[in-house]
């Protein structure tokens, strides 16, 4: 199962298209405090948020929480000034990997950046461009991460199918 860590996600639509992406997925959506907004049932169903119940959420009150609990070892951290692609041949995406994505005005912190050099990756952009949306870039990583895999538990074929 993948799992998909926003550190300090600070814009509620974002985070509401991640945990979309995590829905239709299956991935685990890890959320690292402070953040930006509420994520309540109330307020979640004020969003109409009709598929929150199918995420495995997960709110941690800061990074070390997260890492002494879950001890995860298997990390990407995505990030505009990682060295190399996330297509690179040498990031291997495996079963119950991590992918850590910053928050959308800082990005992950440099301390955290540079504790794990070797893992940070990068969707290539124009050199003009800052960077991606959030969702947009976890939904890329994700979805290489889950073919890398082979998709699995998704579905691969649709209504159009042959015998469908």
């Amino acid at each position: 199962m993948l799992n998909i860590v926003l550190v300090e996600p600070e814009i509620h639509p974002n985070t509401g298209n991640v945990a979309r992406t995590c829905a239709a997925t299956g991935a685990r959506l890890h959320l690292v405090e402070p953040l930006g907004f509420d994520i309540s049932d109330k307020a979640v169903k004020r969003a109409g948020l009709d598929y929150w119940h199918l995420v495995d959420i997960h709110v941690w009150p800061n990074l070390e929480a997260l890492f002494e609990a879950e001890k995860p070892e298997d990390i990407w951290l995505a990030t505009s000034k990682g060295p190399r692609s996330y297509v690179d041949p040498t990031v291997e995406f495996r079963d119950g990997c991590w992918l850590f994505f910053g928050k959308e005005t800082a990005g992950l912190s440099e301390e955290f950046r540079l504790r794990y050099a070797q893992r940070c990756i990068r969707i290539p952009i124009r050199a003009e461009a800052r960077c991606l949306n959030l969702s947009n870039s976890v939904a890329i990583v994700a979805y290489e991460a889950l073919r890398q895999q082979g998709f699995p538990g998704l579905k691969d074929a649709g209504e159009m199918a042959p015998g469908q």
